[in-house]
């Protein structure tokens, strides 16, 4: 099943996606009052047959009609990052020496995990904000994120796949400039706007294979990163064993699982984006976002 949160003049709406025909439902009829897709997620035992059952009766709009939010707009908490995930980006961004001084190409031992702020969610067409004055280096990562549903510590990796929800694609959009003098990565990740989640939260029913997801970004139409799912370093059940060894997975927390090679600093000179480039990220059956740089 695909989600989406999209704006109506009541507020923010849970829809139910047919995204063959390319139209919407809005299923807030079937959900307790107020309901959200986190909320849907962490209730999805009791929520999913009914929606699966019944949202097809619904009213149906053009999807293309309705302002589509982050499938999840507001986090419960900030979104899990692991960085250099694939062998050709942990060469680039080493190469770079946007990470250490002495340029290591190393691939990492263990995944490198850090957070990005709730505050930087947006929509998956909102414009992103340049933060001019506050950085010059802009710079793109199309990646594959994983939604928990079943929450948990001490997850086994044979077990991981049992914690998931579903999925959704993010940008995990960089201050590079931040990212290197700060000698961490919280702050150059996680400017306002500088998170584009979506179109849509995918349930994992739908992915049978998700290691065959092909991962994409394209800037002015221009094809930067292209890489499937099984190229991932660390997979998807041992970045959740990993976090989870010490940390509680709550349902609704969103890992994203790191970005191809191909992002502006892996170019010599770097390709950083900047104010009217369009950033695209797409990933096989998650659907593709599309935002203007403001």
């Amino acid at each position: 099943m695909k989600l989406v949160t999209f704006s109506s003049g009541t507020g923010p709406c849970v829809g139910v996606v047919d995204a063959g025909a390319r139209l919407v439902r809005d299923a807030t009829a079937l959900l307790p009052h107020g309901a959200g897709v986190l909320d849907v997620i962490e209730m999805w035992a009791e929520l999913g047959p009914v929606l699966a059952e019944r949202a097809g009766e619904l009213p149906a709009q053009a999807l293309d009609g309705v302002t589509l939010l982050a499938p999840v707009p507001v986090p419960r908490r900030n979104i899990f990052c692991v960085g250099k995930n694939y062998r050709d980006h942990a060469v680039e961004f080493g190469r770079s020496g946007y990470d250490t001084p002495d340029r290591s190409e190393a691939i990492p031992e263990y995944p490198v995990v850090f957070t990005k702020a709730t505050t930087a969610v947006i929509g998956p067409f909102a414009d992103i904000d340049p933060h001019h004055g506050v950085t010059s280096e802009l710079d793109y990562e199309a990646e594959l994120a994983v939604i928990i549903g079943r929450g948990g510590r001490g997850i086994a990796k044979d077990r991981a796949f049992e914690h998931v929800w579903g999925y959704t694609a993010v940008n995990d959009f960089t201050a590079r400039d931040l990212q290197r003098i700060h000698k961490q990565w919280l702050i150059g990740k996680s400017l306002d706007t500088h998170c584009p989640m979506g179109p849509y939260a995918v349930s994992a029913d739908e992915v049978p294979d998700v290691t065959a997801l092909q991962v994409e970004s394209f800037v002015n139409g221009e094809r930067r990163q292209s890489a499937p799912v099984k190229d991932l370093i660390f997979d998807i059940p041992e970045l959740i064993a990993t976090i989870s060894a010490g940390i509680t997975l709550l349902p609704g927390d969103i890992i994203a699982t790191g970005t191809p090679a191909g992002v502006g600093i892996g170019f010599d000179p770097p390709r950083f984006v900047g104010s009217g480039d369009v950033v695209e990220v797409a990933i096989t059956g998650l659907g593709a976002q599309r935002n203007r740089i403001a």
